[in-house]
């Protein structure tokens, strides 16, 4: 789950007239004019940089991952593994690194982004073979296609911390550090709070309300599908009617949108679901991987903790964060402590929410990679 940022050239190319709103709650109010002035803290985003190599890497099931890397090409490996699933990245996410010290990469996951098929131009293909293991295997790929010896540092929120860890665990000798964002470790209990039994509703109860809503007034049978939001919302996004699959998308991604930071800009939102582009891959592939629990077995990223306990692990989580819950940091931190993980530091980020959009969370992050690469360089 991760909520998705566009440059704003990007954004002033859309036009809002395209967005469906009309399943979409109200943001809270914002006297003090925080979206517009938001607080300022130590550290912001490193300066825009451009790609030194791009490309397309093929994976095999039909994929191809666009990729770049930008930053010293002979520093530091790190790779930016986004959220959603299924929101892609941007050239901004290439600014939590120092690119003097780091060789920065970032991709597309499957279906996502400028990877090849996306989930809006062929639903059915975009699907094919995409689930955590794939995209494990993907990342090591890339790895080997750019002849990295190994990551010196992984860098994952929300969904992206999920499969961070899953790399992880996986391949626990190609990496020396991880830092995450929005910690989600795929339990039941964090799917069915997010999306099934209405946890959400404590805080914001109009976007929780709007969400059912949706399914409900697009219902023939409310009694059943009532019992599972998911998958109604997966029978409409997986519709053969175009016009269906967007309005079910819409609803869905804005219901987390509504959620995802401390200040919400009503005027980004409109942006986010008049992108077909950005708005279809990013509602089918989290209800996708929702639905198959993350295709993790239950527990399974804490159970195999200890593979990875040789590893500096930097947490960097808002205290007001609805959609990943603090606690999945805290259990994460306690895990890795109870290992004999010599290198693990979490700093919960006061007045953040999910969004690495946060200041608070720039912040954050930004110092924690800037301590990384001093410990990697050591």
């Amino acid at each position: 789950a991760t909520i998705i940022i566009l440059s704003s050239s990007t954004v002033e190319s859309f036009s809002a007239s395209m967005a469906n709103l009309e399943y979409v709650s109200p943001p809270a109010s914002d006297a003090a004019g925080q979206i517009a002035n938001p607080a300022t803290y130590p550290r912001t985003l490193y300066p825009e940089i451009e790609a030194i190599e791009e490309g397309y890497l093929d994976v095999g099931d039909g994929h191809q991952l666009a990729y770049d890397v930008s930053g010293n090409p002979n520093g530091i490996p790190a790779i930016f593994l986004h959220g959603g699933p299924g929101a892609g990245v941007s050239p901004r996410e290439r600014r939590f690194f120092d690119p003097a010290i780091y060789k920065i990469v970032i991709f597309d996951q499957r279906g996502s982004g400028k990877s090849i098929p996306n989930a809006s131009d062929d639903l059915e293909k975009s699907l094919v073979g995409n689930t955590t293991p794939k995209l494990v295997e993907d990342i090591d790929k890339l790895r080997r296609h750019l002849k990295i010896e190994k990551w010196g540092l992984v860098l994952g929120g929300s969904w992206g911390s999920t499969l961070a860890l899953a790399y992880a665990e996986t391949y626990p000798n190609d990496l020396d550090a991880l830092l995450l964002r929005g910690v989600f470790l795929f339990g039941p209990d964090e799917i069915d709070y997010l999306f099934s039994n209405g946890g959400t509703f404590g805080q914001n109860p109009q976007a929780w309300e709007t969400y059912c809503r949706y399914i409900q007034d697009t219902s023939k049978d409310w009694e059943r599908e009532q019992k599972n939001l998911l998958g109604a919302y997966w029978d409409r996004l997986t519709s053969k009617d175009c016009s269906v699959r967007e309005a079910a998308a819409a609803a869905f991604v804005g219901y987390e949108l509504s959620i995802s930071k401390t200040y919400i800009d009503p005027a980004i939102v409109e942006k986010y679901l008049g992108t077909p582009s950005i708005l279809i891959p990013f509602a089918v592939m989290e209800v996708h991987y929702m639905l198959n629990h993350g295709f993790l077995r239950r527990g399974q990223l804490l159970d195999c903790i200890a593979t990875i306990k040789h590893v500096k692990v930097a947490i960097c989580h808002g205290r007001g964060d609805y959609v990943c819950q603090p606690q999945s940091a805290w259990r994460l931190h306690q895990a890795l402590k109870k290992v004999g993980c010599e290198y693990v530091e979490l700093e919960f980020v006061s007045g953040a929410g999910h969004s690495d959009s946060e200041p608070g969370l720039v912040d954050a992050m930004v110092r924690a990679s800037d301590k990384l690469a001093i410990e990697l360089k050591a």
